[in-house]
Formats: C-alpha cells, structure tokens, sequence
C-alpha cells in the first residue's frame, strides 16, 4: 500500500498557522478564531497520527480514513497560502519600486470578499472534520514517538559459498583490509557500505567463513538491525561466542565481566550486520567497552550498513563501497535461481527475455534473485515477458525480496524526508537530477520544514540531500558549478514509485486511469501532451511535468497548456522544457500559488503575457535560451522570487529597482549575446549569494556595485570572451570591506588579465576556492594572493601564458589543494623535484601538476 505522508502534511500545515504574518491575518480579521480552532484540532490528530499510519496496514476503514485527512489537510494549505498570495498582492500594489501600471492592474483585481472567502473556506473545513471525528475517535489511537525506522530482521553468519557468484574480488580485499595492522591505540573498523540488496551481508558471510579468517581471530556474528542498545548488543556477543552462557537477567556490570572473561586476550573479528545508529555516543560507549577486553591492538571489526553516516561516525577510513555485479553474473544467478541445475539451456528462448529481465536489475544480486525466483518452474514465455514488461514494484514479492528489503531504508526516513523521496519518482529513470533544481521543486511543493536555526530554505533542501546520499538512496555523479548531479539506482526509483502511487503519478499511452486524488503528475508521452481528455476529472494538481523524450521539441500545444491552466488552480509547480509553445496563455496569470516556473529551451518564446505580473508566489523562474527581447516590468514584480535563470536580447537591461528582488539568491545569465553591461541596481540585490554569467560575449566588466553585495558567495564567470576583471579599490570605505565570496571560478575569458582585488580581497577572511581556467592572457597571479588567508583550494588550468607562482604563497596557511594543469613553464617551476617554485607550494598537502 502507498504511504499516506498525512503526518508530514500536517506538520507543514501547522507550520503554516504558526509562521503567519500579523499583516496576513490582518487581511481576514474574521477568522482569528477559527485559525486557532483549526490548529487545536489539527494537533490533536496530529499527536496520533504515527499509530494511524502504522496501523493502516491491517485496517482499511483507517487507511481510507487517512486518505480523506489527507484531502482535507490539503484543502486546509491552499487556504493558508490564500493568506500568502493575498498579502504579496498588496505589497506589489504599495511597492514604490515597481511601474505604475503594474501597481495599477495588481490593485484593479483587489477581491473585496477576500475575508469572507477564507473564513468561509476554514469553516468548511472544520464541518468535514467534525463530519470525520466519530469515526476517527472508533479507532482508539494512542499517542507515541516515531518508531517506524525500527527494523525487525535476523541474519546469520552461515553461507553456502558454491550459491555465490561474483563477490571473490570483494572478498580478498576486505581480507586484505583485516590483514593489516591497526593504527596504535586503536580498533580497526571497516565499514561495507551500499544499497538493500548489493550482499553486504553475504559479503561479510564470505570473509567470516574463510579459513585464514578462523585461523587468525576468534570470531563474533552479531545482527545489530532493530537497535543498538550496549545491553542487547553485549548480550548478542556473548551468545555468538558461548551459546551455553545464561546472561539474560545479567547486569551490565555482570555481562562486560563475562566478556572479559570470555576474550581473555583473544585477537577477534567481530561482525556487526545491518547497523542503522548515527547516534555517536552509543557507538562509542561500545568501542571503549571492547578496547578494554581482549587482544584489541589485532582485533578488527566489520560493520555493513546502508548509511555512510553510520560508516563515519564508526570508522576514520574511508568505507568499501558495494558495487553492483557485471551483467554475465547476474545471468548466470538469475539462472540458477530460474531453473533447476542446467536446465536453462533447454530453454534458450526463455534465456533471451531473462537477459533483459536481468538489465532491469541494474546489478542488485537480490533483485535478480527475487525475478528468477518469481520465474521458477515457468515456461510459458508470456509469463515471461510480463516480468520483463512491467514495474518491478508491480510484481508480487515475498518479506525478503528487493523491494521489501529496499523499502526498510525507506521506512527508517522521517516523515520529511519520506515525502522528499516520493516526489523524485515523478522524474524518469535514469535521469540525472540537479541538486538546485530538486531543491527548487521540494521548495515549489512546501516540503522543507522551517529551520529552528533560522537558515535558508535552500540550505535545508541541501541537508535533506546530504541525508539521502549518506542513506544512499540517490548517487552523486559529479559536482557542478553550484551543487552537484546525482542520479538514483533504477531499484530506488521503482521504490519511489511504489511509495507514491496515491501522491505522483506518471502518465504514458498504457495510463487507463488516474486517481482524481492525485496531485502530482509527470507526461512522458507526446501524444498525451496533445490530448488530455482522460485528466478532466483532475482539480487539485500541484505539479505538472513534460518530459522532454527525443531530441528535438516536445510538441506540447496550447491545447495542453490552456487546459493545466484552466483545471488546476493549485498549481505550484510547471516544467515544460524545450517545448515548441511559441507563447503562454494570457490565463496563466490566474496561477497565483504557481512557485516553480520551468521553460528552459522553449526557444519561440519571445515575449512573456501582460498577465505575468500576477505570479506573484514565483520562488524560481527558469527561461535559458528563451530569447526575451527585454525584461519586462511584470518581472520585477514577482518581489518572492529567489531562484532566476534568464536569456535577455537587449544590449542593456532595465534598471532594477530597489526592493524589487530583495529575495533572490541565485541569478544565471545565460546567451545574452548582445549584452554590453550588467543593469543598474545590482546593489538592490541584497540577498543574492551566486551570480554566473555564461556566453555573455559582449560583456566588458563588473559593476563596482558588486561591492555592496554582502551575502554573496559565488562567483562564477564563463565565456564571456571580452571581460576584464579589473577592479582595485578606489574609495576609504573600499579598504576596509567585509564580503562573503567563498568560491570564484572563471573560465574561458580570453581578454583576462587581472583578478577583481576588490572583491577578493574584500573576501579575504571567506574565500575558500578559487579556479582559473582556459584564459589566454592572464599573465601574471597578483602579489596580493597571500592576503586571502583562507583559500583552501586553487585550480590553474590552460593557462599557457602564466609563467609562475607570485612570492608569499607560503603565508597560504590553509591551501590544501594546489592543481595546475596545461600551463607548461608553470608547471615545470612548481615540479617537486627541483622547480624554481616548489618552495612557496611545498607546504600545501594536495599538490598536482599535469603537463598534458
């Protein structure tokens, strides 16, 4: 059954009542009341909530009880954010900084029964609650703490050697990693790191059962699993040792004398099977205990764990990462568990379809188990291809199949995160994700708590991100200028999917039916974006998504566009890259909870509708290579946005006015090929901390206004083959600056010739990373690099007329990384082996000269 996410709902609807505005209530003095008893109810089913979900399983009259919550719980934000929507009009109305006429239209659809509309609003909610109390109130839930992470599972230390294929390699080299000596003074831990069902735990049967493993230490299986609780686990080592040992009722103080008793200076290996605590202390509390016993100083222990959290908080190496298996050897598994010992070869044209059943399992050892054993004793070729054809979460499976054991990495999430990893299904497999675009949709959708320590949404987002990549349940595949990609195993995706069945849904030629519930919805077939008939049931979507699906434009039409406009007023968020719309509806103006706007590539656009001043909720706007003639007024309206990526024609823009941009953190602008300075007003953006300008070829300089960006944080210019930095401080105030530059990256900006000290420098006690790349004519590194005392790392590359590395390098305390890359004269001086320069870098630990 789908997850719910009712509890998570309601927390960010709480969340809402208690962060509004005084000036948002102000707008419907009416409903004060009714907001507080809104938020009472809602707490109070909220503090039950957890054993509701837990329990819905074995009751569908509470699973369907939940589904309508959810409904309501829905219903109870849009209002709330009728709140937010109202008060941004008023403020673009009273905003001097903003054109008359846009402050004229905004104040022209002023609704004047806007008070009585959402108290009307709240009210009906309150009737459908108290309609749903009675039949809640029969379920006698109790209140309790989250505990649906706990995991109840049982492993062992037996392996039947000759039923595993292809983990020979992995096994030598955790043998080898047990053979070598421990760091003095303490305990060698290594951690086997990887998704549900790679075989770590087969893996660590392996080395366990090998002979020179038994010759060399006294060995321990413990499955930690379900809690790492210092009496559970002392007691679980000691039945691994002496199964004969009675410590049931025995204290801590009784159970580590036995211990002691037991090792007796004994050198052992102990195994801690599926470990999930990232609670360090209990952790540590452990290992002091076990240094204290035995042979420690020899002693080793293997620890599997699906979290690189966990391999940290355990361990200072770094972890050996599980990859999956070549795709022979997941053939020759499937066999084995598909047919009987040989048999497959009778069964050649079964064979055929299992090769491609096989890809489906992307390497995951227990994902091939699970589809042969599915196909054990079948003949029937259509059986088959229906395993082949469909969804792996579609297809029955037993506890101990892929899904169910991927899916207690899922169940071991909080509820926020639960919620953030459904929505990753609406993208297609294979994909790779940007990490500030991800962010930017959660942010889109209300996913993101409200952080205690008061930081940016966009920093939350990327925590939930780190906790996704140390579960691993997404891979990062590379770093970007700002962020970095990551994509996510097919088996993790087809877990998203199942979890969202009831929340996302993805629409292509075989989609009969759509739940009319459903709220996020993603096209991945052309000719469902012309003809959408089968979605008119539709009125409560949130997010729309077109995949892009070959190499040229998606034909999304008007039709398809006019009808998301007209069905779903709740919208939050629209992607349509690369389609061939040649212009919005003027009705898209009627979006106005519309957060996430997405038309990168959309290259008929030319010019964006008189209605757009209305998308006042607009957090990020996305319009790469839609080639705007200008930036029209409506524009700086949108006084919420944050994220902004834009094409512009014109030689010069509009000056921004003051307030108008207040929010936005990240500006790109890209291809404007005609684009001969920055607009005026760059000092109004006081919140922007990154700023890339790419493929601006006619550009010439940086404002000096630049100075007074205070928040900003990266620098990135690129392409941009007429710009020269130069930019020394001139006035009193410009002495003493305090900037937050962290990173400054250019690359391919031929006319370079000096670094923009005024921003550096003015950076100096912040900046952390600089790299300078592919610019012809940069000559010389400026005498006053040694004053930027926290410069961590500096990448050099085809750079071919820099000839060396200026004095006082030696005062870069805390350079770490030094890369020089195709710059010949330079990289001989900085050689270690008698460089002329080697002595200002030969402190910094990472040094790395390639000549080629």
């Amino acid at each position: 059954m789908a997850e719910s996410f009712v509890f998570n709902i309601a927390e960010r609807v709480l969340e809402k009542i208690a962060h509004l505005a005084v000036e948002e209530l102000r707008l419907a003095f009416n409903v004060k009341s009714d907001l507080k008893k809104l938020e009472e109810t809602m707490s109070g089913i909220k503090d039950v909530l957890l054993d509701a979900e837990r329990q819905q399983h074995q009751n569908k009259k509470l699973s369907r009880c939940l589904w309508k919550l959810r409904d309501i719980f829905y219903d109870a934000e849009d209002v709330l954010d009728e709140f937010h929507c109202e008060a941004l009009r008023k403020q673009v109305v009273n905003h001097p900084g903003i054109s008359t006429k846009v402050r004229f239209l905004a104040s022209c659809s002023f609704p004047l029964s806007f008070s009585l509309k959402v108290g009307h609003k709240i009210r009906e909610i309150h009737q459908r609650l108290d309609e749903l109390d009675t039949e809640w109130k029969s379920f006698n839930l109790g209140q309790g703490g989250d505990n649906r992470h706990v995991i109840h599972r049982e492993t062992h230390s037996f392996v039947n050697s000759s039923d595993v294929i292809g983990r020979d390699v992995d096994k030598e080299n955790i043998i080898t990693l047990l053979m070598k000596p421990s760091e003095a003074g303490d305990i060698s831990v290594i951690p086997i790191v990887g998704i549900g069902g790679l075989g770590k735990t087969t893996l660590a049967q392996l080395v366990y059962n090998d002979d020179r493993v038994a010759e060399l230490f006294l060995r321990i299986w413990v499955c930690v699993s379900e809690e790492f609780n210092l009496t559970r686990l002392l007691k679980l080592v000691i039945h691994s040792i002496n199964r004969e040992v009675k410590c049931d009722d025995s204290t801590l103080e009784a159970l580590q004398t036995c211990l002691r008793s037991l090792l007796n200076d004994k050198k052992f290996l102990l195994i801690l099977d599926d470990v999930w605590n990232e609670d360090r202390g209990r952790w540590i509390e452990l290992r002091d205990l076990l240094k204290s016993m035995g042979d420690f100083s020899q002693s080793k222990i293997i620890v599997t764990t699906r979290s690189r959290e966990v391999a940290k908080i355990m361990s200072s190496i770094h972890p050996y990462e599980l990859h999956g298996l070549p795709h022979d050897e997941c053939l020759t598994l499937f066999a084995k568990w598909a047919f009987n010992d040989g048999d497959e070869r009778q069964h050649p044209n079964l064979m055929r379809i299992g090769e491609e059943i096989v890809k489906k399992c992307k390497g995951v050892p227990l994902a091939v188990r699970t589809l042969g054993s599915l196909l054990f004793s079948k003949t029937d070729e259509s059986e088959w291809i229906s395993v082949r054809d469909d969804e792996i979460w579609r297809l029955k499976q037993s506890d101990n199949d892929i899904l169910p054991v991927l899916k207690l990495s899922y169940n071991h999430l909080p509820s926020h995160l639960q919620r953030c990893f459904a929505f990753l299904s609406l993208y297609p497999k294979d994909e790779i994700y940007a990490s500030d675009d991800v962010i930017q949709f959660w942010m889109a959708n209300g996913l993101l708590e409200y952080s205690k320590q008061k930081q940016e949404p966009e920093d939350v987002g990327r925590r939930y991100l780190n906790e996704l990549l140390s579960r691993c349940l997404i891979q990062k595949d590379e770093d970007l200028f700002f962020g970095f990609a990551f994509k996510m195993h097919d088996l993790i995706h087809d877990l998203a999917l199942e979890v969202s069945q009831k929340e996302c849904k993805t629409v292509n030629y075989q989609t009969e039916n759509v739940d009319e519930k459903i709220r996020h919805l993603s096209f991945c077939e052309e000719k469902l974006l012309k003809v959408p008939q089968n979605l008119k049931k539709l009125k409560n979507v949130r997010t729309v998504i077109a995949q892009k699906f070959s190499e040229g434009p998606n034909t999304i039409n008007d039709t398809f566009i006019s009808f998301c406009v007209s069905n779903f007023k709740y919208l939050r968020a629209l992607k349509l890259r690369s389609s061939s719309l040649e212009a919005l509806p003027n009705s898209i103006g009627t979006l106005k909870h519309l957060r996430y706007l997405n038309l990168d590539g959309c290259r008929k656009i030319r010019k964006l509708p008189s209605s757009f001043y209305k998308l006042q909720s607009l957090l990020k706007l996305a319009m790469l290579t839609v080639p705007l003639m200008q930036l029209p007024d409506s524009v700086q309206s949108l006084i919420e946005l944050r994220h902004l990526e834009i094409t512009i024609e014109a030689k010069h823009w509009k000056e921004i006015k003051p307030g108008c941009w207040s929010s936005l953190q990240y500006l790109h602008l890209f291809y404007c090929e005609n684009l001969e300075c920055l607009f005026e007003g760059m000092q109004c953006l006081t919140s922007l901390r990154t700023l890339h300008l790419d493929f601006c070829p006619k550009l010439v300089s940086l404002p000096r206004s630049l100075k007074f960006l205070t928040k900003l944080e990266d620098l990135v210019i690129t392409s941009c083959f007429k710009i020269n930095l130069q930019m020394e401080p001139e006035e009193e105030e410009d002495k003493d600056l305090h900037l937050s530059l962290k990173t400054f990256r250019v690359w391919e900006l031929f006319a370079l010739t000096y670094l923009p000290r005024l921003l550096l420098e003015g950076s100096s006690t912040t900046l952390q990373h600089i790299q300078i790349g592919a610019c012809d004519k940069f000559e010389v590194l400026p005498a006053w690099l040694q004053n930027l005392t926290s410069l961590h790392k500096l990448e050099i590359t085809y750079c071919p007329n820099l000839l060396s590395l200026p004095e006082g390098m030696d005062r870069l305390t805390e350079l770490r990384q030094l890369k020089i890359e195709r710059c010949p004269v330079l990289s001989k001086r900085c050689r270690r082996d008698g460089g002329a320069d080697w002595h200002k870098i030969a402190h910094v630990q990472e040094v790395d000269v390639i000549d080629n």
